[in-house]
């Protein structure tokens, strides 16, 4: 469809004013830090993320199952945003942004290219790009899923639009390729074929059309839309082994289904409310559990009933059948029939279904307003205001994302008696060196749930981090009393017990956790390590040796080479570096250990190879060129070692080791030391 030189210029000024509207409200968010509430798992603790994009890091994004989901673009577009702009979190929170933007520009056109309504579909583009409820989707870098599938969901509508424009294999290829890519950022796309269902019906009028001549049947439709229909199964079969594998079913689950069902009839009403008073939003609105009112949920379906009976009264308005049932049907995977976590609601499950709402209403009052005079006038003023207020209200709720404590401490205000909140709260202080606050805060979550492991955990760390040891020691017991071997408890008891200076009982602890966690290589490779530094040598030797038995880990060989070396086993311990090398020939402390194996030997010539190839994994490892300016000084390379230690100084001017070899390695060069 050809556009003329007006339509494109409105188009074009329209687009603009989208794009500087959304920015204006979401733009502070580049500065904002990461929040403790699934972004450790998503980003900051997560090493595949933080390693940025790697062919390992891509085959971990497509056969992983971590957090419980199975999205592998969401992890490809994180590693990239690692890759390309860094490890803080403005560069994450800034993409979101611009997906954002992208998303309510791409909404307007496929709008427009559907119903060929310029002004309509602007104002719902404007509703979704500065609407409250959307902000978690946008300010919260865990939230990747919700911006990029629904990026893939709009291309999938003007995929779709132009099958039915020119209906060709090609086209339809197209269409499944792009709706591919969206379940693979998120599962919660398996609705797009229905949607695509209720296009025909409006405003394609593919299915029962007045002139019944150019119609499609309802049986044709389907048959059209099965590929679709079956790529839906499948990530919806992905979705439910993700969740078991992670154990992601949490103990709310034994709600009855009749409390799911009741809880499901308010949301839909919730979220309604919401969008027109979009006022206390929170990141986490608990579950009632048993404690919702009946008439509560009696209510909420009278309110669901009462619009089904208008829209279907008003069935000749098509457009509030298919917005109705478009927000009805995008919520139903996440309405909490089947509960996974313990929130009744969420505002980012609105990110999608709440364009439905926006379509009843916005072409409900156009169709209203154009009875009227002065209707373009009446329409502008009303629809900018209205523009205008979301706008200023979504601008204060992205200000509540700025860092943990910031978000739950607004949380707590909304939604009081809130466990979640108290342990985040806790979390946000710990993250700010504020232990007596986050003491605080966590001690409040255990009055809400006496006997949370979690809970007790944290106040342990707290207790320990403030000196209070042995009070930490009971709480870190009343964990395993619980919940045997658990490997951060048994970790954390092992850090009192050596500063304690009770190494055996430091050892036990890792030992526990070791039996109890037997496939958990890293947490092995701890315990490993600190019997090395204990000079329990033999022990050592046997965990990295059970270790390399489950994963051929690089880092484990480097260690055992040490290990070796320590018991002054050259031999066994070159053998033991190179395999390191092998499986990782970047790994600057394998090079720097082998180069030490080289320098005890009396080789310099291979100790010099292995230190500058320590240096050229690692250029700022100042430990590495300390013992490459040694031996080259031993090798009579005095220029040579008076660069390494220059460079030392460039990376640390502040390093006495480098400054006071440098001054004698010149003072020696000045008595006329020859280089050999």
């Amino acid at each position: 469809m050809k556009l003329s030189s007006r339509e494109r210029v409105i188009s074009i000024g329209l687009c603009l004013l989208l794009i500087a509207g959304v920015a204006a409200v979401y733009a502070r968010a580049a500065g904002f830090d990461f929040v403790d509430y699934d972004d450790p798992f998503y980003v900051t603790r997560n090493p595949q993320v933080l390693a940025g994009l790697t062919w390992d890091g891509i085959k971990w994004a497509f056969t992983t199952m971590h957090a419980g989901n199975w999205f592998p673009l969401v992890w490809l577009s994180l590693m990239l945003d690692r890759t390309l702009l860094g490890v803080g979190a403005g560069g994450f929170h800034l993409v979101n942004v611009v997906l954002h933007i992208a998303n309510t520009i791409l909404l307007f056109w496929v709008l427009k290219r559907y119903t060929k309504a310029v002004w309509v579909s602007f104002f719902v583009a404007a509703l979704f790009g500065l609407h409250p409820l959307h902000v978690e989707s946008v300010a919260w870098v865990t939230e990747r899923k919700d911006v990029l599938s629904t990026l893939f969901w709009l291309l999938t509508m003007l995929a779709y639009l132009r099958y039915v424009e020119i209906p060709t294999a090609k086209r339809y290829v197209i269409i499944c390729v792009v709706f591919a890519l969206g379940l693979m950022s998120k599962s919660m796309l398996v609705t797009l074929p229905f949607v695509l269902l209720l296009m025909d019906y409006w405003p394609l009028k593919r299915l029962w059309p007045e002139e019944k001549s150019s119609g499609v049947s309802i049986g044709r439709l389907l048959f059209e839309k099965i590929p679709l229909l079956s790529l839906s199964a499948a990530s919806c079969i992905m979705t439910v082994i993700a969740q078991k594998n992670a154990g992601a079913v949490s103990k709310i689950d034994i709600v009855p289904f009749s409390q799911r069902v009741g809880n499901a009839l308010v949301s839909y009403c919730d979220y309604i409310l919401k969008t027109f008073w979009p006022i206390d939003l929170a990141v986490f609105y608990p579950h009632p559990i048993k404690s919702l009112a009946g008439w509560k949920i009696a209510a909420s379906l009278a309110v669901l009933a009462a619009i089904m009976i208008a829209v279907i009264l008003l069935r000749r308005r098509r457009y509030l059948i298919v917005g109705w049932f478009w927000y009805l049907g995008t919520l139903v995977p996440v309405i909490g029939l089947v509960q996974v976590g313990g929130q009744a609601l969420a505002d980012r499950y609105t990110y999608i279904p709440l364009t439905g709402i926006f379509i009843m209403l916005v072409w409900l009052a156009g169709d209203i307003l154009s009875q009227w005079r002065h209707r373009q006038l009446i329409a502008g003023v009303a629809g900018l205001a209205i523009i205008g207020v979301l706008g200023a209200i979504t601008f204060v709720q992205v200000g509540y994302w700025r860092d943990t404590v910031t978000l739950f401490e607004h949380c707590a205000a909304v939604t009081p008696d809130n466990v979640i909140v108290r342990e985040y709260m806790g979390i946000g202080f710990a993250g700010k060196g504020d232990a007596e606050s986050a003491l605080r805060e966590f001690e409040a979550a255990l009055r809400f749930e006496p006997n949370d492991t979690r809970t007790f955990y944290n106040i342990g760390l707290m207790l320990a981090s403030l000196g209070r040891t042995d009070e930490a020691i009971g709480y870190f017991n009343r964990v395993l009393e619980r919940k045997p071997g658990d490997a951060d408890t048994c970790v954390a008891l092992a850090s009192i017990w050596t500063a304690k200076g009770d190494t055996e009982r430091a050892v036990d602890s890792y030992r526990q956790a070791v039996e109890y966690n037997p496939e958990d290589t890293a947490l092995r490779g701890a315990f490993a390590l600190m019997l090395l530094q204990l000079n329990r040598v033999d022990e050592g030797i046997t965990e990295l040796e059970q270790l390399v038995k489950i994963k051929a880990d690089s880092s484990a060989y480097c260690n055992l080479g040490i290990a070796w070396a320590q018991k002054g086993q050259m031999s066994r311990a070159a053998e033991y570096y190179t395999k390191s090398i092998q499986l990782e020939p970047g790994n600057a402390k394998a090079h720097y250990n082998f180069g030490n194996a080289y320098f005890t030997q009396n080789m310099p010539e291979k100790a010099i190879v292995e230190y500058r190839a320590a240096i050229r994994a690692m250029p700022d490892y100042v430990r590495a060129y300390d013992m490459l300016a040694i031996v080259l000084i031993q090798a009579g390379k005095i220029e040579e070692a008076i660069a390494t230690y220059e460079q030392v100084l460039k990376i640390d001017p502040a390093d006495k080791n480098a400054r006071l070899g440098l001054e004698k390695t010149r003072a020696a060069q000045k008595d006329g030391s020859p280089e050999k």
